[in-house]
């Protein structure tokens, strides 16, 4: 296969749905892997992780981008109908929240009605936007950071756009992590996180043209949009745009950054995400 899955198996019970997980700018399926599957699994949660096309342990394609937000999404869809075989909670983060948009508006009522390759996607029981990309993507934050907090501004785009995350610890810390975080870990995660892109996810500027988003349908299942406080990437307003654009309330994280999966606060992350679920029918209330 074209992709790349972690796949953590806790053989669960049918009750209970199969946990997707799709991963941001820079990252790869190890960045689920590391805290967040091993503890879902050991409640009950069949997990898989994707690495999207070009990124971690997937094949890199003979192109200069990886693909469409559309594209990335009908191949979650295909690792979903061949492997995970019912329908998943699919979660996002970053990007990849983006990615689950693209899929939220193309997804399937049910089983029989989605197709084997391309659109419908694959039914869904619900869908997590963590710390997501809004519907319209990422140049209105961009400009916002700009304007209301410059250096910032200037470090995150030394970061991410010139990729100096992987050269500096700090820019790495101050993009993805906590300061509480201990140097050790923003460490190991950083030589992760240079790894793993071999080639953008997309092409940035034909993806704005794109956008925003279409709206999902009616039948859509839960979406719970995370956000977090102390996030540099995708700021407050930015988290209220997505979930304006889903129709429900977001839930905040306090003192998190933009890698609640990876940083201290990890635990508490995924707990709030599955009361989220549980309360609104997603999951079984445990």
């Amino acid at each position: 296969a074209d992709l790349d899955a972690k796949v953590v198996s806790a053989n669960a019970e049918q009750q209970l749905p199969p946990l997707v997980f799709i991963h941001g700018s820079y990252h790869a399926a190890w960045c689920w892997d590391d805290k967040w599957m091993p503890y879902l699994s050991a409640l009950g949660f069949d997990c898989f992780a994707i690495s999207i096309l070009g990124q971690g342990g997937s094949n890199v394609p003979n192109a200069p981008v990886a693909g469409t937000i559309q594209s990335h999404a009908a191949d979650v869809s295909n690792v979903i109908r061949q492997l995970v075989g019912r329908p998943p909670v699919l979660v996002g983060h970053s990007f990849g929240g983006l990615i689950v948009q693209a899929y939220l508006a193309d997804v399937a009522k049910d089983w029989e009605s989605s197709k084997d390759e391309g659109t419908p996607f694959a039914p869904l029981t619900g869908a997590v936007l963590a710390c997501s990309v809004p519907p319209t993507g990422n140049m209105e934050l961009v400009k916002r950071y700009m304007r209301t907090r410059p250096i910032l501004s200037v470090k995150i785009t030394l970061s991410l756009a010139a990729k100096m995350f992987g050269s500096s610890l700090s820019l790495c810390r101050d993009s993805f992590f906590s300061p509480q975080l201990p140097e050790a870990e923003v460490k190991r995660y950083q030589a992760l996180l240079r790894d793993s892109s071999k080639i953008p996810l997309f092409d940035l500027r034909s993806l704005n043209a794109s956008l925003p988003v279409a709206k999902p349908p009616a039948f859509c299942p839960p979406v719970m949009v995370l956000g977090a406080a102390d996030d540099v990437v995708v700021d407050d307003q930015g988290v209220r745009e997505t979930a304006e654009f889903f129709n429900t309330l977001p839930v905040v994280l306090p003192s998190m950054p933009h890698d609640i999966m990876l940083d201290l606060g990890w635990k508490d992350a995924a707990d709030v995400m599955l009361q989220w679920l549980a309360t609104h029918g997603a999951i079984p209330k445990q």
